[in-house]
C-alpha cells in the first residue's frame, strides 16, 4: 500500500500526471465542469470533502508556482480565501474576477478536481511549477534571477 495520505487513485495519477504550468482546478461542488474535461470527483455530500481539505491533501505532493482564486472570494468569502493563502505559501495568491475563472479556466485545465464543498467562490487554480530547488542544484548551472526564489523553496 502507497505511503503518502492521498489514497484516490484518480488524484494520483493527476498529480503525477501534471508538468510544468499545467492547470489544476480544485472546485467547489457546483464548478460547472464541462465533459471532455479529467475530472477526479471526490464530491460525497455537502462538505465532504471540503476545498480546504482537499487544497491541504493536493499541496502536501504538488509543487505549484501561481495560485489564482476569483475576486469575488477575497471580497466576499474571506475567511476561506485566508485559509487558501495560509495553505499556499509558495506564492502570493492571485485574484481574478470570477465570470474570468468560469470562461476561460475549465477548458484550460488538465484536470479539475470536485469536491462536496459548498463554498461560496470556493475554486482554486492552481499552475505547477517544478522543483526549482533541485532542479538547479547542479555543479555549474547558474540559476537565473528569475528563478532564485522559487529555487529557495526546499520543500
Amino acid at each position: 500500500m502507497k505511503k503518502s495520505r492521498i489514497l484516490n487513485k484518480k488524484l494520483n495519477t493527476a498529480i503525477a500526471d501534471m508538468g510544468h504550468s499545467d492547470m489544476l482546478i480544485i472546485c467547489d461542488a457546483g464548478f460547472p465542469i464541462p465533459d471532455e474535461a479529467q475530472r477526479v470527483d471526490l464530491a460525497i455530500e455537502k462538505d465532504l470533502p471540503t476545498v480546504e481539505q482537499v487544497l491541504r491533501l493536493v499541496l502536501e505532493d504538488f509543487i505549484y508556482e501561481k495560485v489564482i482564486v476569483a475576486n469575488e472570494q477575497k471580497l466576499y468569502n474571506p475567511l476561506l480565501f485566508e485559509r487558501v493563502c495560509a495553505l499556499c505559501d509558495r506564492c502570493e495568491v492571485e485574484t481574478i474576477p470570477h465570470e474570468e475563472i468560469m470562461a476561460k479556466m475549465p477548458g484550460a485545465a488538465k484536470y479539475i478536481v470536485r469536491t462536496g464543498g459548498f463554498d461560496p467562490w470556493g475554486n482554486v487554480v492552481l499552475i505547477s511549477g517544478v522543483d526549482a530547488h533541485r532542479w538547479f542544484d547542479k555543479p555549474g548551472v547558474i540559476t537565473p534571477d528569475y528563478y532564485k526564489k522559487r529555487a529557495s523553496y526546499d520543500k
